[in-house]
């Protein structure tokens, strides 16, 4: 057990409070920013649902990735950051600097913070976005070497990702101070949902579960949130973990269609609107000439994305659950929660 204090940052996000979740239940004290403190109490409700009561060991500052404000004081006697505030997929972007600017400079903002606090160690939520898109066809599974290629056909979201991860390297190396800094590059983060403000992960299962008409020809790893947030612990603490990206994947990658079938197997009544059902290439592209939902995955139709998390059980011992418990978790938490559309 710890009494140590660890920041947070991001507090509403789903990511950030499993870490919550893990650092209460390892006995640290958390504080955790939100860009609206209105936000408290829906947090303090996706706690208890995970099953904390924190009392006085969580504490929370308002604080906004575009704004100086709150910083010094979010990040005063913290031993450690935990930094997931990130923009995410949310619709509210238009041009590509709303992605890529408050990545980018927020991150600057957290680590110059963290500096000038005189904290050990920030562990930065970047993603395999920043690792595994616009890469020609490869055999070899993506590891922690490689980083997204940024001539390629790349979306908004895994550009800013990528951009803000290489500035925070970048950061570390000319102006930290000692300042010790590892990342953890998450694949598709499913698990338990906390509430109805989830992942955009975990829309892929919302939405195999209200009966979209079928699967197309995407591929990708997965990962157990609960394992993303344990693997976040680690790389916090442990000296190997230091200078350090781990990507966190639970075994190979998955089409989608096999995610579905998965669904139907070990669902039953629940999975009844799932189709397994695999939609053509080409009709994805049609339906992505009206559908800008639809246009991001385009580029990723046919590729494998297999991805390897051996460098983090390597090094910090981490065992995640398999890819098939964090399928049928996801689902479960949405149906237990009333997400799911049950309506014929």
């Amino acid at each position: 057990m710890s009494e140590e204090l660890v920041l947070v940052t991001g507090g509403s996000g789903f990511i950030a409070q499993h870490c919550i979740l893990a650092l209460l239940e390892a006995g640290y004290r958390v504080r955790t920013t939100l860009r609206s403190l209105s936000r408290e109490a829906e947090v303090l409700s996706n706690l208890r649902s995970g099953g904390a009561e924190p009392g006085d060991r969580l504490s929370f500052v308002a604080a906004d990735l575009t704004a100086d404000d709150g910083w010094v004081e979010a990040t005063a006697d913290c031993a450690y950051i935990i930094h997931g505030a990130s923009p995410t997929p949310s619709g509210d972007q238009v041009r590509e600097e709303d992605w890529i600017r408050p990545a980018v400079d927020g991150n600057l903002r957290v680590l110059r913070a963290a500096r000038d606090a005189g904290v050990r160690r920030v562990v930065l939520t970047s993603a395999f976005g920043a690792i595994g898109v616009g890469h020609k066809p490869r055999s070899r599974p993506f590891d922690e070497t490689d980083w997204s290629d940024l001539n390629g056909n790349v979306a908004p979201y895994q550009r800013s990702k990528t951009l803000a991860e290489r500035a925070s390297w970048d950061f570390i190396a000319r102006e930290g101070s000692g300042l010790e800094l590892a990342t953890v590059n998450p694949t598709t983060v499913l698990g338990p949902a906390l509430g109805s403000d989830y992942s955009h992960s975990i829309r892929l299962i919302k939405n195999l579960l209200d009966g979209q008409p079928g699967c197309p020809k995407i591929n990708t790893c997965v990962v157990d949130v609960r394992d993303v947030a344990d693997l976040h612990l680690r790389a916090m603490t442990d000296p190997a973990a230091n200078g350090e990206r781990f990507l966190a994947a639970s075994g190979e990658s998955l089409w989608m269609v096999e995610i579905a079938r998965l669904l139907n197997q070990r669902l039953g009544k629940g999975a009844k609107k799932v189709s397994t059902r695999v939609l053509p290439n080409w009709f994805i592209r049609v339906v992505a000439l009206f559908n800008p939902a639809m246009k991001g995955i385009v580029p990723h139709l046919g590729v494998n994305m297999n991805a390897s998390g051996d460098k983090a059980k390597r090094l910090l011992g981490w065992a995640p659950r398999s890819r098939e418990d964090a399928i049928v978790a996801a689902a479960e938490s949405l149906i237990r929660l009333g997400l799911v559309n049950t309506t014929e």
